[in-house]
């Protein structure tokens, strides 16, 4: 009983993720070269950059690697379940992601909405091959991160997305409504 107030207080500062818009299908010949190049980039990149916000408001970064975009932009990421990425997602599901190709001097950005998702048969569709060493128990170690972009961002220098020469502000996209 001692711990009802905190554990109430927990549950209300928690935000539920928005609910998922449909991804759209009417991108016009320009959003589609945007998305192309992106996925490009996301691919030569490997790594991306995941960022969530802590309880404080301060916007937590780390590398990991996620899985290639599905057809509808959503990106799977795998986790341990004890790290503070957990509960940051669960009190905010606000969270970006970022890629950067240096090579190709290009980057993507995607900002949405990420959930957790501990359903061992989509767990055992999503494994990457030297994973378990991280997370030598799929069933207690391995948790998804479900991520849903909304909004991305690209600058990609070598197909001329340089993004507007004033404010430097990237070419940006709705992915869904």
């Amino acid at each position: 009983m001692k711990y009802l107030p905190i554990l109430l207080l927990f549950l209300l500062s928690c935000r539920p993720p928005k609910p998922q818009k449909a991804f759209r299908k009417d991108f016009t010949t320009e959003e589609q070269e945007i998305i192309r190049l992106s996925k490009d980039i996301i691919r030569n990149s490997y790594f991306g950059t995941f960022i969530t916000i802590d309880s404080d408001g301060q916007p937590r970064a780390r590398v990991m690697e996620p899985f290639e975009p599905t057809q509808d932009f959503i990106i799977w990421l795998a986790t341990n379940p004890k790290s503070r990425k957990v509960k940051q997602i669960q009190a905010n599901p606000n969270a970006t992601l970022h890629y950067f190709d240096k090579k190709n001097l290009g980057y993507v950005s995607l900002m949405g909405q990420a959930t957790l998702v501990n359903d061992p048969k989509i767990k055992a569709t999503k494994w990457k091959k030297g994973w378990e060493n991280f997370y030598p128990n799929k069933n207690k170690d391995y948790l998804l991160i479900k991520f849903v972009p909304e909004t991305l961002e690209l600058i990609s220098i070598p197909n001329k997305f340089t993004g507007d020469p004033t404010t430097w502000k990237p070419h940006s996209i709705a992915l869904r409504r």
